[in-house]
């Protein structure tokens, strides 16, 4: 069959489709299709800074759309699995320009080239030999479009804002539950950690359970491992965690007491990875959370017990 004639027999997707997929994009950040959740995140997004949340929306709309012509199956864009990286691409976007105008356009390219990088990525644990692990992209395609984002916009960055210094550890470990959480999405501010724990709980208890226990286990490592309390409480250390415990606990593996002692040690080998990473110049965005996950479910592979979803 030509393309032309592929593109023709895949099913349409409706208006009210495409206005889901777009939306639930902000809940696949988390691995869940929920509107409810993603309106929880938006509005995380909309606390720390209304320009992020836009985009955010922004790439998250130029992933979908990038997805679908490049193929992807309409459940799919329905679904919010091809808008979450470019809705991240967005966030780092703000992170690194700020609000100003060139931001959206930056934005929207940066969304549309999750796709390719996507299906990129896809193939390389479909089409050779570590297909039998079944291991899935993940925020891969975010980081690595955010790392050209960065280093492709230098003229146009702008200043973080200066933190506030942390010098006690009970405060800085409170804080940074939360922080931890919002930091996934790049943003520091505890109120939007909040919204989006909800939104996890709201998705299902086990996903917002495994959220905080992912938050809870990464500060504690933070802290043991001698991470600034600064770097802590703002969420930094700790972040990858939260997506480490969601992801082994009840994503890429069957939710039973294994898949959560697995998310346990994933959690606390995450930490280490991030330690090790903070080593090096740059943003490490979700690199440690991704490789531990990769690592761990080749691991679960050989493990009888073990059971993919």
């Amino acid at each position: 069959m030509s393309s032309a004639g592929a593109a023709a027999s895949r099913p349409a997707i409706s208006g009210s489709g495409w206005v889901t997929g777009w939306g639930q994009g902000l809940s696949q950040i988390f691995f869940q299709s929920n509107i409810y959740t993603a309106l929880l995140i938006l509005a995380a997004f909309a606390v720390a800074d209304w320009r992020m949340a836009l985009l955010v929306l922004t790439g998250c709309a130029g992933n979908t759309v990038g997805g679908r012509l490049l193929g992807a199956e309409a459940s799919s864009v329905t679904s919010g699995l091809q808008g979450f990286c470019g809705a991240l691409a967005g966030a780092a976007t703000f992170s690194a320009v700020g609000g100003q105008w060139q931001a959206y356009p930056i934005a929207l390219v940066g969304g549309l080239l999750c796709a390719p990088v996507t299906w990129l990525v896809v193939a390389l644990f479909t089409k050779t030999p570590l297909k039998i692990y079944a291991l899935p992209s993940t925020t891969a395609p975010f980081c690595i479009v955010a790392t050209g984002i960065l280093l492709s916009t230098q003229a146009l960055h702008v200043s973080a804002a200066p933190s506030s210094t942390i010098d006690s550890e009970p405060l800085a470990f409170a804080r940074s539950l939360l922080t931890n959480v919002s930091e996934v999405v790049l943003v520091n501010n505890v109120w939007s950690g909040a919204l989006i724990l909800l939104g996890l709980f709201v998705a299902s208890w086990k996903v917002g359970l495994a959220g905080l226990l992912g938050s809870v286990v990464g500060s504690l490592c933070a802290l043991a491992l001698g991470e600034s309390l600064t770097e802590t409480a703002n969420g930094l250390a700790g972040y990858s965690g939260v997506l480490t415990a969601i992801a082994l606990a009840v994503v890429f593996l069957r939710s039973s007491t294994l898949s959560w002692i697995l998310a346990v040690v994933g959690t606390a080998v995450t930490a280490v990875v991030t330690l090790l990473m903070h080593e090096l110049s740059g943003p490490t965005y979700t690199w440690p959370y991704i490789l531990t996950t990769w690592v761990f479910l080749v691991i679960a592979h050989y493990i009888p017990a073990a059971k993919r979803p």
